[in-house]
């Protein structure tokens, strides 16, 4: 899965552990080199939260890209191969 800054992301889950957060900024950490992801949490367990991980950490967290659909948030459909 490719991530994009200012996309929105979902972990899938079920309950209070389900979550969505917004990618601020994707870096290099200039004292270690790994590539950073910095989000906010929007909804969910998240909701209110800024925080930093590795890219691969937040790989492995996130399920879907999603999108607010009126107050609703939808899974972003995978392009279809041609």
């Amino acid at each position: 899965m490719e991530l994009k800054q200012s996309h929105y992301y979902s972990n899938g889950a079920y309950g209070r552990s389900w979550g969505v957060r917004l990618i601020m900024a994707i870096q290099s950490d200039p004292d270690t080199g790994e590539d950073m992801v910095h989000f906010k949490g929007i909804a969910g367990s998240s909701r209110r939260q800024t925080g930093s991980m590795q890219i691969d950490e937040f790989l492995r967290w996130v399920k879907y890209e999603v999108q607010l659909v009126e107050n609703d948030w939808k899974r972003v459909d995978e392009p279809t191969p041609s």
